[in-house]
């Protein structure tokens, strides 16, 4: 099935649908001969939109993407490219969301990933220790600069969001084009509740991470097993492992099943497809370590013509997760 790309909320910038990003993969388990033949199938299957951060493996993620890109020699006007900055360092200037560590973290972002812009740069999270007008003043420098075509937000509340729109209008300046959220079967209330009143009011746009909710929606955990080589079962992720294998959680994912063997799809295929149903989803990120699952998540895109309404009702029935009928997007 052929890609789908869409606009990146009222921006006229199009985003493949499912995209990639080098969370917890590129510098950690991934180098750069690895990289580039993943990069390579996500570019094969459509995908235009690569993801990532300056906290991702303290720099290097952004390494091995940038050296890999250069290596395969691809046209950058193909391409979408993202990171995000707010980690990045253990100084007391290297993290946060100032117009010092903005500049100087863009600046280093672009160095690592030997481009001369990102097309999207992202506050990765909220900074109660700045101004949000110091904030978004950076942001817009650094559009002013060329450094980035267009500012979002990852993981902000909705008045956080509308507070920037506010100082943007007040100050005649860009408001955040985009937010990066977790969205999943399992997580489900910023998308679809909170952020329900700001997207005709501002256009946002959303390109969402952890569409497996970590893995669990894979179905490859259940109580008691732990993959030695999954995400949550290394050691850094304890506490994930704590948060996410509940039994409760594990007893939703075993009851998903039967509608992905129904539908012909594997239950990660199905989660990924049904956050990407939403249509205020511009882009659904994925993660892969392995060139196989590159594959299977690309056909993900076969399963959004395949969830009728009758469908979406039994895995809400399953999950339990949908907001109130009257706060969602719906």
């Amino acid at each position: 099935m052929a890609m789908e790309y869409r606009h990146l909320g009222r921006t006229g910038l199009k985003v493949s649908v499912l995209s990639y990003g080098a969370w917890v993969t590129f510098g950690d388990k991934i180098g750069v001969p690895e990289a580039k033949k993943l990069l390579q199938l996500c570019r094969d299957g459509g995908v235009n939109f690569f993801d990532n951060a300056e906290a991702y493996a303290g720099g290097k993620a952004e390494e091995v993407m940038g050296q890999a890109i250069k290596e395969l020699g691809w046209k950058r006007s193909d391409l979408v490219l993202s990171t995000k900055i707010f980690w990045g360092g253990a100084g007391p200037n290297d993290k946060g969301l100032s117009r010092k560590h903005i500049i100087e973290g863009t600046k280093k972002a672009l160095a690592r990933l030997q481009a001369d812009y990102v097309d999207l740069i992202f506050c990765h999270r909220p900074d109660p220790e700045t101004p949000i007008e110091e904030t978004v003043r950076a942001m817009n420098f650094v559009l002013d600069q060329g450094w980035a075509f267009y500012w979002g937000t990852s993981e902000w509340s909705a008045q956080q969001i509308t507070q920037a729109w506010d100082v943007a209008h007040r100050l005649n300046l860009v408001g955040p084009a985009m937010e990066q959220p977790e969205y999943n079967l399992l997580h489900r209330d910023k998308v679809e509740k909170e952020y329900a009143p700001i997207y005709k009011e501002y256009g946002l746009g959303l390109t969402t991470w952890s569409p497996l909710a970590s893995g669990v929606l894979t179905g490859k955990y259940s109580k008691g097993h732990v993959p030695a080589d999954s995400r949550l079962g290394q050691e850094s992720y304890k506490g994930l492992k704590e948060k996410k294998l509940v039994d409760e959680t594990l007893d939703k994912v075993d009851k998903l099943k039967p509608i992905a063997d129904k539908l012909g799809v594997t239950l990660a295929q199905l989660a990924i497809g049904w956050a990407a149903r939403n249509p205020h989803v511009s882009s659904v990120i994925t993660g892969a370590t392995k060139e196989e699952q590159v594959r299977d998540n690309l056909k993900s895109l076969e399963v959004i013509p395949k969830l009728t309404p009758e469908i979406l009702e039994q895995i809400d029935n399953i999950v339990q997760s949908k907001p109130a009928a009257d706060q969602t997007w719906r």
